[in-house]
């Protein structure tokens, strides 16, 4: 069953979610998945979870990990055909356990923002560890790759609320204009 982790969590609230005896795994992605939740779906439905990240720009999941044996704030390992770069604002390769940007790379990218050069070429920035013209994506998470080559997300590394993260409340008054809310 695939579920983004706050329909997941409404799920685990209903009695009947344990008695899912056909169920084999649970798979979850567009927002991040906490460790409680995977833990709590685990010992409830007595199945894998199986925590997937993607963002739209990729249109696929590129990394995949089963949640378990402590292992449930990852991001991830990288799926077939994706590439993952950990790297600092100069654009090189970070060591391991080091904070970076995760940036990814392969032929699942989208091309750009339709009508929207700027930021496309703010985004979607050459790859100089791919083939000649290849290009990755900036995605804005901060991570680190942990000593047993799985990634571990922190945050991000700008302004942007995604999906499922903790938010704090927005603060909006007389005189402010749409979208710039103070979080």
């Amino acid at each position: 069953m695939h579920f983004v982790p706050s329909m997941l969590r409404a799920f685990l609230t209903e009695p009947a979610a344990a008695r899912c005896g056909s169920l084999r795994w649970v798979v979850c992605s567009g927002e991040a998945l906490p460790a409680d939740l995977a833990a709590r779906a685990r010992q409830v439905m007595s199945v894998p979870v199986h925590n997937l990240y993607g963002p739209t720009e990729a249109s696929v999941d590129v990394t995949c990990w089963a949640t378990g044996d402590g292992n449930d704030g990852l991001v991830t390992v990288p799926v077939w055909n994706t590439r993952t770069y950990v790297l600092d604002a100069g654009l090189r390769l970070v060591p391991v356990g080091v904070p970076g940007e995760l940036y990814l790379a392969g032929v699942q990218l989208a091309r750009g923002y339709l009508s929207r050069a700027g930021l496309t070429a703010q985004r979607f920035v050459a790859d100089p560890f791919g083939p000649p013209g290849s290009r990755m994506y900036r995605t804005g998470d901060l991570v680190r790759w942990s000593p047993g080559g799985v990634l571990e997300y922190l945050g991000r590394t700008d302004d942007q609320v995604k999906s499922g993260q903790p938010r704090a409340a927005r603060r909006c008054g007389e005189g402010h204009r749409r979208g710039s809310c103070e979080l």
